[in-house]
């Protein structure tokens, strides 16, 4: 009873291997084995609890380090400055744990793809029970509407079509015939002979044995395949953690650096510890980790005006990072909805463009009539006929002849329907009998091989049979569905009078790619992002849309599902190098071909909406699921989700990765400027032998307060104007790499001399002047730095200055709070500061705004500053 080569088998094995029969089991047979097997039902997303959700928010090296530094003040008795960082802390991990808990509470409540109920034969006679209650070996009834609520094996079947796009991608209903017997390797999506559980019936009835329930079905085993992929970290936590290990050293280097100076120099142990205290807490970025939280949640906001929803909020930077994005075909790079595109008759081809008023002759024209009358598609088309299910080429059929004007009930006036011959995938084609008077026509349309049979021998002037498989092939290298059309007078109404027909014509029909999606490929492009296609079609199928979409250009090339499958680890990193087409792919093929990627060292976006896409898209660096159509396992496993289904959105939600990870390093390169800055402060005073410029607690407000609005206002900055004219960040480019570390130390070395100039310049002045000097000049330096820092290349233009309000808002809020340390009680007396002279303000002012000007005149040198 576990054999999972159903399909391979005949009916009566089947039914044999299952220890049942076609009138089903015993109530009590179904209980025991319900007992056996568990219930028919997908065990739901495991609850994080809420303390797990909070504890994973000091995961962080740098909180780590921050933690730390609280700890040391405790012990040193410092506790002002221990509830100073405390208090950082505390606002970063209540940011980051509101935004993930209503993240993962809201998609906790989605339900996992079960069917509520079932028509099963049980003792002999059909019942509806509760699906979960199903057993193997139950006999089930399928009717069109349902969906199919376990894995079986079709025992009887009448034109039964199935919707498997969730499971397989298929585009195309599925006809289902039971007496098949089927080769034991063949794929999931060609398994004619199964319906699986969590797909829909669109058309005809059948009866099926039940060979797999709950986890054991082809959705739960995709279930476990996906529950077995872990949650790589993304390139921002990995950025910034390798970034705080940076920090951990340097503050240590630092720290060791300044007790064996202060050792050699002889000083008491308290002026040590006090300056080793001060460069702790100068060097380490105590607003970093909130900011970084901020900057993905304003982010995420941004995203989400965009029709981007956001689940785990590193995914918005993530995203910006991308270099490679893969997506499944139908209904995303493509409508869902076939379209008749061409028309072949006497010789002619005509081209329908989709949308557009369609004109044809006279022959071209009744090719589409008799392919009207041939079809089970309503005489107006109606937007719900595919949830219907009527089957998409009728559907496309019916479309095409109302652009041409043609009514079916027109066509039908002095005729009567006699019978018909409905479509299956045995037969490949469907006849109507029409009576009028006394002759009897049948109209046919299928596959073209079929109708052909059908015809009798060409007359004069006509094409042959060998030219009409040219004309086929031609169109079908175009990716075309193809069908023929035939029409003639016969004498019954049954498929053994089918003979002697008349061909009329070929209908080519195409999956035409979704509105935008062509652009939004080409755009991506230009911003050094490849698009690689993943799709259950056919080979031929999916290398024209590749081609039409532009995913196939130089020495890309598609691979087969079969090739694949013959690919070592190395082998398919090579291939999925030159890529731009997977065919025929399964949940497994698209897992391997993310990791394949992956290994290459690409940062993958994956975008799915079925069952079939859950694994890929938990595995990717940014899983991205559609929100409409999207299967619920989808979501689950995606950490972003795009609201409104349209592949344009990923290029949106590309652009604003992009601009998060911009001002990510903008804060950075402010932050970190005004940390070197402090710490070269205190490091050229121990050198020199110079009095403690600022002291510890002054180090932290400036850390905390006017380090950190502008900061805030960084995260805020639109985009630049190259921001999709670029390429993709290498994916193992450190934050700080060379050029960027080269410039925080310039800027940090021009804040440094600025500070010291006015220290000394107050070391003249009564106790306490000198660093109350070095204190402001230091703050002012850092709050004019950030024109520096908010764009790459010169900010005096007034309008790039006014482009970001919040900066300006940040300007005026943090000179205001500074301005209050000296007047505002009890700050004077907490951070040791007096009020300044006139003239020592205008110094204090002088040496403030040199860094900015210096660094605004290089960048006009150097824009890359």
């Amino acid at each position: 009873m576990d054999s999972p080569r159903w399909h391979a088998q005949p009916i009566e094995t089947v039914l044999r291997g299952l220890e049942t029969t076609a009138q089903g089991l015993s109530q009590k047979d179904a209980a025991r084995r319900l007992e056996r097997f568990g219930p028919n039902r997908l065990p739901g997303p495991p609850r994080v609890p809420a303390f797990r959700i909070l504890l994973s928010q000091f995961r962080s090296v740098v909180v780590i380090l921050l933690v730390a530094a609280t700890a040391v003040s405790l012990l040193l008795g410092d506790s002002l400055e221990a509830a100073a960082i405390a208090a950082v802390l505390a606002i970063n991990a209540a940011l980051g744990f509101t935004t993930e808990f209503r993240a993962r509470r809201a998609m906790e409540a989605i339900l996992l793809l079960d069917v509520p109920r079932a028509t099963v034969l049980r003792d002999g006679a059909l019942r509806v029970i509760d699906a979960h209650d199903l057993a193997p070996g139950d006999i089930v009834e399928l009717n069109a509407g349902q969906q199919v609520p376990a894995d079986a094996r079709v025992i009887e079947s009448t034109d039964l079509r199935t919707n498997e796009a969730a499971l397989t991608g298929e585009s195309l209903p599925s006809s289902k015939h039971a007496r098949q017997t089927l080769e034991d390797d063949t794929p999931l999506a060609d398994r004619s002979n199964m319906a699986y559980s969590g797909t829909t019936v669109v058309a005809g009835v059948g009866r099926a044995a039940i060979v797999a329930t709950g986890r054991a079905t082809e959705v739960g085993r995709i279930g476990e395949l996906t529950g077995g992929v872990t949650l790589e970290p993304t390139p921002l936590e990995r950025r910034l953690d390798a970034l705080g290990r940076v920090l951990v050293w340097v503050t240590l280097g630092v720290a060791a650096l300044v007790a064996s100076l202060g050792a050699l120099q002889g000083a008491p142990l308290d002026l040590i510890v006090q300056m080793g205290i001060a460069l702790a807490v100068a060097a380490v970025p105590e607003a970093l980790p909130a900011v970084a939280t901020i900057a993905l949640a304003v982010g995420m906001h941004r995203m989400a005006a965009r029709n981007a929803l956001v689940r785990r909020l590193p995914a918005v930077e993530a995203l910006g990072s991308t270099t490679v994005v893969c997506t499944d075909k139908t209904r995303t790079l493509t409508s869902g909805n076939m379209e008749v595109v061409r028309v072949w008759s006497a010789g002619r081809e005509i081209g329908l463009a989709p949308g557009a008023e369609a004109h044809l002759d006279a022959r071209a024209t009744q090719v589409i009539e008799v392919a009207l009358l041939a079809s089970a598609a309503p005489a107006v088309p109606h937007p719900e006929t595919q949830a219907s299910g009527i089957d998409p080429v009728d559907r496309a059929i019916a479309d095409a002849a109302a652009r041409l004007g043609i009514d079916r009930a027109r066509l039908l006036e002095g005729s009567a329907e006699a019978g018909s011959v409905p479509f299956s995938s045995d037969r490949k084609f469907m006849a109507v009998f029409l009576r009028s008077g006394s002759g009897l026509a049948a109209c046919v349309k299928g596959a073209p091989a079929r109708v052909l049979d059908f015809c009798g021998k060409p007359g004069r002037g006509e094409p042959t049979r060998t030219a009409l498989v040219e004309v086929n092939d031609n169109l079908a290298r175009e990716g075309l569905r193809v069908l023929g059309v035939a029409s003639g007078q016969v004498r019954d109404a049954g498929e053994h009078a089918l003979g002697g027909l008349t061909f009329l014509g070929f209908i080519g029909l195409a999956d035409p790619p979704a509105a935008g999606v062509k652009e939004t490929i080409a755009r991506l492009k230009r911003a050094g992002l490849r698009t690689v296609m993943l799709t259950g079609d056919q080979r031929l199928t999916a290398e024209a849309v590749g081609r039409e979409l532009g995913l196939l250009q130089g020495d890309e090339r598609v691979v087969g599902g079969q090739e694949l499958e013959h690919l070592s680890g190395d082998e398919l990193q090579a291939a999925a190098a030159h890529a731009g087409v997977f065919s025929r792919i399964t949940p497994e093929h698209k897992l391997r071909i993310v990791q394949a990627l992956q290994a290459r060292g690409e940062i993958v976006a994956m975008l799915g909406d079925g069952v079939n896409d859950a694994p890929a898209l938990k595995k990717a660096d940014v899983g991205v699921a559609m929100g409409t159509r999207g299967t619920d396992v989808a979501k689950e496993a995606a950490a972003i989700v795009l609201r409104d289904d349209r592949f344009e959105t990923i290029a949106a939600a590309v652009e604003e990765g992009r601009v998060v990870f911009d001002n990510i390093r903008k804060f950075v390169l402010y932050l970190f400027s005004c940390n070197v800055a402090e710490v070269l402060v205190l490091l050229a005073a121990g050198i020199s032998g110079l009095p403690l410029p600022l002291l510890p607690l002054q180090l932290l407000w400036l850390n905390m307060i006017t380090d950190t609005f502008p900061a805030l206002a960084l995260a805020m900055e639109p985009a630049e104007a190259d921001v999709m004219h670029r390429p993709p960040r290498r994916p193992e480019e450190a934050i700080l790499s060379r050029p960027f570390l080269l410039r925080i130390l310039l800027y940090g070395a021009l804040i440094t001399g600025a500070t010291l100039a006015a220290f000394l310049w107050g070391l003249a002045g009564p106790p306490g002047r000198a660093t109350t000097m070095a204190f402001m000049t230091l703050a002012l330096a850092q709050i004019a730095h950030l024109g520096n820092a908010r764009r790459v290349g010169p900010v005096l233009d007034p309008g790039g200055a006014a482009a970001n309000p919040y900066a300006i808002g940040a300007v005026a809020l943090s000179i205001g709070l500074q301005v209050a340390t000296l007047y505002v009680d009890p700050l004077p007396r907490l951070l040791r500061v007096t009020p300044l002279e006139p003239g020592e303000w205008l110094i204090v002012g002088a040496c403030a705004v040199v860094p900015v000007l210096v660094g605004q005149g290089l960048k006009l040198w150097r824009p890359q500053l």
